[in-house]
């Protein structure tokens, strides 16, 4: 099959090989037939398998006719990283049908946004949150509305964007065409789908199984040990891998493992949610040219990173879902190409590899690295330093503490007031009380400040 039996205008098709596209992938054969005819669909396919012009491909087909300079079509995404992905394969695809489009994203200035959508660009890629913004400042108007697209569904539930697209939602016209795309679909989803469309139809292809292309082993290690077996993984793929994505649970680690692996000379950047913008998508582009050939990442990219070249996974941290597991590995093996993925288990991990396999329907291969020392002994923790406590003010505390006590500043060194030099002599030695207060100050009146005490 091919895309010329989908009966796409001529431009399109052109584009479609000028793109590389040569065969429809199983979810474009399910999927685009359906959308082409205007009704709502749900779509469910993992990722990797070509989903995005799945629906971008009939969207382009229904903008080329009708009015321009308006927004047409929406496409809501969970994550900025995402929406730039969709925003290349639609500028790709629309090229020389003079349709246009802009993304919509936090993190960013508002300006260029405010500036492409007061020109009318016909298609929208957003973030649910920023363009609300623009709704309420009056910037995006989307009345004209004719397609919506919401890519990811169940990612945007786990973000907590689900009641942001429900908002959204009421500012559309109800007079439109919604595709919905998940990979899985909790109950809120499912709602949100009830809610959005209109007696969709759907279409489903392989679901809860990475692709086919993809090989899984699992390497044993302690914990102690798995940075130095990344490094070894890497000594033996640099010069055979395109390029390489290691995943690792937290942000901290992706710093520190970034890092070290740099030190060793790598081509190596990282991607987190910590890193601006900017830098994320410095990042994302200088990993899809080939200016790093490693990134390490944490679950955030999973589904951002759209890199043909990715040959291999690495899970220095095994992820905490099959679900991740799976969108994880779905990086590598793309579009029918082959893959490796490689993930390190210690003790802990068994019960999430059991998972994995159960899904997987069949056990993950274990692997030994060769030549890895498995006994080399834990590295010696760093010493802890306690905090010093600040000097108090005056005379720092080292120079009182480091002279002898009997050259140290007695405290009452000072010249004392006359009212304290009486209080601190014995008793004996005070002078005698005359009379009354009443009596002092009719002998002798108050003495002037500074005055020396005749006793």
């Amino acid at each position: 099959m091919s895309f010329t039996q989908f009966s796409l205008d001529e431009r399109l098709l052109h584009t479609v090989q000028v793109a590389g596209y040569t065969e429809p992938t199983p979810i474009q054969k399910a999927a685009i037939p359906v959308a082409l005819t205007g009704v709502d669909m749900i779509g469910t396919a993992q990722t990797g398998t070509g989903k995005t012009a799945a629906f971008v491909l009939p969207i382009l087909q229904k903008l080329l006719r009708g009015p321009r300079n308006i927004h047409r079509a929406l496409i809501v995404t969970p994550t900025r990283e995402l929406a730039e992905q969709i925003n290349d394969t639609v500028k790709a695809l629309a090229k020389g049908t003079g349709l246009r489009s802009a993304t919509i994203y936090g993190g960013v200035s508002m300006l260029p946004q405010e500036q492409a959508l007061r020109s009318g660009v016909e298609i929208l890629v957003a973030c649910p949150g920023r363009l609300q913004d623009h709704i309420d400042r009056g910037t995006a108007r989307l009345g004209g509305i004719e397609a919506l697209v919401l890519d990811e569904a169940d990612r945007m539930f786990d973000m907590g964007f689900l009641p942001a697209v429900r908002r959204l939602l009421s500012h559309l016209p109800k007079a439109r065409q919604t595709m919905l795309f998940s990979a899985t679909f909790p109950p809120d989803v499912e709602a949100l789908a009830s809610a959005a469309l209109s007696k969709p139809q759907r279409v489903s292809v392989n679901l809860s199984a990475p692709a086919s292309t993809v090989s899984h082993a699992i390497y044993p290690v302690p914990s102690h040990l798995k940075t130095k077996m990344t490094m070894a993984m890497l000594e033996d793929l640099v010069e055979d891998a395109q390029s390489i994505l290691i995943f690792t649970r937290t942000k901290h680690r992706a710093n520190r493992l970034m890092q070290q692996i740099g030190r060793e000379g790598y081509k190596v950047t990282v991607l987190h949610s910590n890193k601006s913008q900017n830098q994320r998508l410095a990042a994302l582009d200088g990993f899809k040219k080939g200016l790093f050939q490693i990134m390490v990442a944490t679950d955030i990219a999973a589904r951002g990173i759209d890199v043909q070249s990715i040959t291999h996974v690495i899970n220095y941290d095994i992820p905490d879902t099959v679900d991740a597991y799976i969108h994880r590995i779905g990086r590598t093996g793309r579009a029918e190409r082959e893959g490796d993925a490689m993930t390190l288990v210690t003790d802990e991990d068994r019960a999430t590899v059991k998972a994995i396999e159960k899904v997987m329907g069949r056990p993950l291969e274990r692997k030994q690295l060769d030549g890895f020392d498995y006994n080399a002994a834990a590295p010696a923790p760093e010493p802890v330093v306690q905090p010093q406590r600040p000097p108090r003010q005056g005379r720092p505390q080292a120079q009182r503490d480091s002279a002898p006590r009997s050259q140290q500043p007695k405290r009452d060194s000072a010249p004392r007031s006359p009212q304290a030099q009486r209080d601190s002599a014995p008793r004996s030695q005070q002078p005698k009380r005359q009379g009354s207060a009443r009596g002092q100050r009719s002998q002798g009146g108050a003495r002037p400040s500074g005055s020396r005490n005749a006793s």
